[in-house]
């Protein structure tokens, strides 16, 4: 076991980390992360719950009536990643012709090619040619690339994908920053007309998302009659993870301090648990569309929340039963409904070897299922795009329930664990719509209900030397493993990330 000095216990402190949490990381990186057990694919009718336009209009009509009783809404936006990934192929062109490789050749790229021949169609193209003072067409591609992507220009190689302009209006553009504005006054407005929205951001890039805010918020405050509570919280260092050399050593910087790297995505649960809402709705940052077709989202948003506050009013009505009442109070009856509710409604099948014979048993197992943060996640069609996936997979606790699952979960090299993969119907967009109050209003502290050992390694390397990195479970799969779980298929539509800028290209995120 790795010994700290008293000069590394000190700088964990400082760092905010608890000493014996980076210990336990070192042991996972000797142990490694096992994978998830999956039972099967969960599809339409075995986990997945399919809406027809009447369901689904009454489940909105729920949601709207609940929302005017006065439950606090609040939009949950992870927008801390960089662009640069969008970029890469702009940035290899960029190199290549700095190096003096012959302009035709770079430009037969297919992305690059596809690029230069629809430039105007990009909502940027007119604040490009602004900067550059003369018609785009009179540039060099390198020229291009260098307004595109440097200091020089718009500086989009180094913005988080949030202060992008992601789609061009008749009056003018909108970053996707915005578009989630507009989304949030549609479906996320309180009773008292505050729509709350809460942003995850880099440090360098926190100014630039305020001053970008202070640019736009009266507009669309005026617009659509709101007030606008916009909050930014940043990545917080203490969810941070201790690298290793590839001997599983502590990977040490030149002064000889520990080296630590941000945990993913799985770290953003400390920012989510700081947050107060009955109903809090999660969608990445690139994930938008013009207002034309914004409508198919906001359909499913009201009615994702409408199934989760259904089915939220009679978990509570078995939360305060469980609660206010010692097991050997309650009737024999109420025991069989709750089971039944817990299993064949909530997808949460015991341990095959608990049966729960004993009153007592049953109790504390109801309770303990019962009296958790509820989540609905959307779930679209799988047509190609990659992603995680729904599945009923196996607890630590031997139980079975609906789980979020990454590829990088599953032992593809088991047979059978391929096969059920590969059944997979469905994949995980990040539409989610939580609950995390319990029946008195009182908050679940959402770090209590993660699996720890759903993390990952993966392998990096800093100053030219090779490390292994380690990855908090993730926010929507291994960090919310002991929520109850619904999965309910929402519309492909409503699904359009922005994973490489020739996504800004696709109809979808072209004007009408």
């Amino acid at each position: 076991m790795v010994r700290f000095s008293d000069e590394d216990n000190a700088f964990i402190k400082q760092r905010g980390s608890d000493p014996s949490v980076v210990s336990e990381q070192l042991d996972n990186f000797k142990k490694g992360f096992p994978y998830l057990e999956i039972i099967q694919a969960a599809n339409v009718g075995k986990g997945v719950i399919q809406l027809n336009d009447e369901q689904a209009n009454q489940f909105i009509d729920f949601f709207e009536k609940m929302s005017s009783k006065g439950i606090s809404l609040l939009k949950f936006v992870p927008a801390s990643g960089a662009a640069s990934r969008m970029f890469k192929s702009l940035f290899s062109a960029k190199e290549k012709l700095e190096q003096g490789s012959d302009e035709s050749e770079v430009l037969q790229d297919k992305e690059i090619s596809y690029f230069f021949k629809n430039l105007k169609s990009f909502a940027f193209y007119d604040e490009l040619e602004k900067i550059a003072g003369k018609p785009v067409q009179e540039l060099s591609p390198l020229e291009v690339l260098d307004l595109v992507l440097t200091e020089k220009g718009l500086n989009y190689g180094s913005l988080p994908k949030g202060l992008l302009l992601f789609h061009k209006y008749a009056n003018g553009t909108r970053t996707s920053f915005e578009e989630h504005i507009v989304e949030g006054a549609r479906y996320a407005k309180n009773q008292t007309g505050e729509v709350k929205i809460h942003f995850t951001v880099s440090p360098e890039h926190q100014s630039a998302f305020q001053t970008h805010l202070s640019q736009i918020k009266q507009l669309y405050e005026e617009e659509y009659g709101v007030k606008l509570i916009i909050s930014f919280s940043q990545q917080k260092p203490s969810t941070d993870t201790i690298a290793v050399t590839m001997d599983d050593e502590p990977f040490r910087e030149n002064d000889d301090s520990l080296f630590f790297r941000p945990g993913g995505h799985g770290a953003l649960l400390d920012n989510l648990n700081d947050l107060d809402a009955d109903v809090i709705y999660i969608k990445n940052i690139d994930n938008v569309v013009p207002d034309y077709l914004k409508q198919e989202t906001i359909k499913y948003k009201k009615a994702l929340a409408g199934v989760l506050l259904n089915y939220q009013k009679k978990i509570f009505e078995y939360q305060k039963i469980l609660d206010t009442h010692h097991y050997y109070a309650i009737d024999s009856a109420l025991f069989a409904e709750a089971s039944n509710f817990l299993e064949n409604i909530l997808n949460v099948k015991p341990p095959s070897n608990q049966y729960y014979t004993e009153r007592e048993d049953l109790y504390y197992y109801l309770k303990s299922k019962f009296n958790r943060p509820i989540r609905i996640c959307g779930m679209v069609k799988n047509e190609g795009e990659p992603g995680g996936g729904p599945f009923w997979a196996k607890n630590s606790d031997g139980s079975i329930s609906l789980q979020v699952v990454e590829s990088s979960q599953i032992d593809m090299g088991n047979d059978q664990q391929k096969s059920i993969a590969n059944n997979a119907t469905h994949f995980n967009p990040v539409d989610l719509v939580c609950a995390v109050k319990n029946y008195k209003g009182e908050k679940f502290d959402l770090l209590k209900y993660r699996d720890p050992k759903t993390g990952f390694i993966s392998y990096k390397s800093k100053d030219g030397k090779e490390l292994k990195a380690q990855e908090l479970p993730g926010l929507w799969n291994g960090a919310m493993a002991d929520w109850n779980t619904l999965f309910v298929e929402v519309p492909i539509l409503t699904f359009n990330p922005v994973k490489t800028i020739n996504d800004l290209l696709r109809k979808e995120h072209q004007p009408e």
